[in-house]
């Protein structure tokens, strides 16, 4: 047996008391004026949190001992340690995180050095489990077991161990984020205000299936890039792959997004899942680059990876390549999207919060 670390035992130790880690700097000063606390203590709070990074309580020098035990008496900072993570050949790390009700999610950290500008992605995880039950996704296979906080979501981001060597956040893991619209948006403030870690919401893509109220408040209150899973232009098909295609035809949700400006720094994409025989053809590009019409969007085409009990494959090399050349030639800006990560079922559609053993 290893020695626990101090974020594994800040894990265990504090199983019964409310995470400070993803609160907001207002509900902050909420605690410290229910603890008879200045005003200015929640900032201090904030500061060691999301910028000095602390495990413990105590950690927090500047507040004074008599304060930092009225804390310690209901609250911890929140940091979680994942329980397993797994190594992929291309670098590429899945991480088991356990959280509310002993349930299981995944985060996917994603290496690019190969690049001048050496990213470093993580793909985190926004509900256990997911309420759309896509044909194609192992996600939505094992159904919804419920929602994830803001401290679940952030705590993705701060529990890795490449955590400070991070250059973007993509809410692309398990669940749909605009389904937990409250809750991811907690969390996006944390990251993007002064008082939280002050990235760029350039940094940051969420993507969702099109729920329309949800994703408008997305569009509007934030600035964050934002991704649509779209996988067919058709509705009759889309609607087989894609249960919500019914409350959310994508040609709706297209026209919501064609009200907001993705012409400059900001970046609207499209994903499409290529399935041989499907929707991969010639037919299904001019459909698509109808759909796109007035938005400035790029299309990342996506290579199928197999699940259990799904009958589909995958589109080949040369179809794709033809399908993205056609979409580029009438201006539609589209790439192949490089699979990461498949050898440890941590591709995209792959992710189903249970502790695999690799071969």
């Amino acid at each position: 047996m290893y020695p626990l670390s101090l974020l594994e035992m800040a894990s265990v130790e504090n199983n019964d008391k409310k995470p400070l880690l993803g609160l907001t700097l207002e509900e902050l000063q909420v605690i410290a004026a229910d603890n008879g606390m200045p005003r200015f203590t929640a900032k201090q709070m904030a500061q060691w949190l999301y910028e000095k990074r602390i495990t413990d309580i105590d950690e927090m020098t500047n507040l004074s001992k008599a304060n930092r035990d009225k804390l310690k008496a209901n609250y911890c900072v929140g940091r979680k340690a994942p329980v397993s993570e797994m190594r992929s050949v291309d670098g590429t790390a899945k991480y088991l995180f356990e959280v509310t009700g002993g349930k299981m999610i995944e985060s996917v950290y994603i290496p690019d050095n190969d690049r001048d500008n050496n990213r470093a992605t993580l793909c985190v995880s926004s509900q256990m489990g997911c309420k759309m039950n896509c044909q194609f996704c192992m996600t939505g296979k094992q159904g919804y077991h419920g929602n994830l906080t803001a401290n679940e979501i952030i705590n993705q981001i701060f529990s890795i161990p490449e955590s400070e060597s991070l250059t973007n956040i993509v809410y692309m893991g398990m669940g749909e984020p605009m389904d937990n619209l409250a809750e991811v948006m907690k969390s996006l403030r944390v990251m993007t205000e002064k008082w939280g870690l002050a990235w760029s919401p350039k940094r940051i893509t969420v993507s969702s299936i099109g729920k329309l109220n949800e994703l408008k408040q997305l569009a509007e209150q934030t600035d964050v890039h934002i991704a649509i899973s779209v996988h067919s232009p058709f509705h009759e098909e889309r609607l087989k792959l894609m249960p919500v295609e019914k409350a959310y035809p994508i040609t709706k949700v297209m026209e919501l997004l064609r009200n907001y400006d993705f012409a400059h720094q900001r970046r609207l994409s499209v994903e499409y899942i290529m399935w041989s025989g499907l929707n991969d053809d010639n037919r299904h590009a001019e459909a698509l680059c109808k759909l796109l019409k007035g938005l400035k969007a790029r299309v990342n085409l996506i290579r199928f990876h197999a699940i259990p009990g799904v009958d589909l494959n995958t589109s080949n090399e040369e179809r794709m390549v033809a399908f993205r050349d056609y979409l580029n030639e009438k201006g539609v800006l589209c790439t192949i999207r490089r699979s990461r990560g498949e050898d440890i079922f941590a591709a995209c559609g792959m992710l189903a919060g249970k502790k695999l053993k690799k071969d």
